[in-house]
């Protein structure tokens, strides 16, 4: 098995988080940082790169509070987003989120990535 959910582990450093382009937004309880959410954005979409809640912090409500924070910030068409096939509890969130299935794409013999996009009204 490759990492979590089938997903080859990130390799991430400081300075190429700093250096992607993408918005963050973090979700802490007291001081504790429980999550963040990461996009680009561009006039008429929102590209979600990363949603991730501390294993502690799963059930609690945390990724629906950073996808809505993001959903009624920036007026948009459409959020597209994409997972590991065998994310399941990833795919069960966006699904839940009225985001639709558009395409799979299998990478290799281990990965295979969905993609989803929700339009908004």
């Amino acid at each position: 098995m490759i990492g979590y959910y089938n997903l080859p582990p990130l390799k991430d450093t400081i300075h190429s988080l700093q250096q992607c382009e993408e918005t963050f937004f973090a979700y802490y309880l007291q001081e504790e940082l429980c999550g963040i959410i990461s996009f680009k954005l561009d006039r008429t979409e929102i590209d979600l790169h990363r949603l991730i809640v501390h294993p502690s912090h799963f059930r609690k409500g945390i990724a629906q509070k950073l996808l809505d924070f993001v959903e009624n910030m920036y007026e948009v068409k459409s959020i597209r987003v994409m997972t590991g096939s065998k994310n399941t509890p990833a795919i069960n969130f966006y699904i839940k989120n009225d985001f639709y299935k558009i395409r799979e794409v299998k990478i290799d013999e281990y990965l295979t990535l969905s993609y989803f996009r929700k339009y908004m009204i």
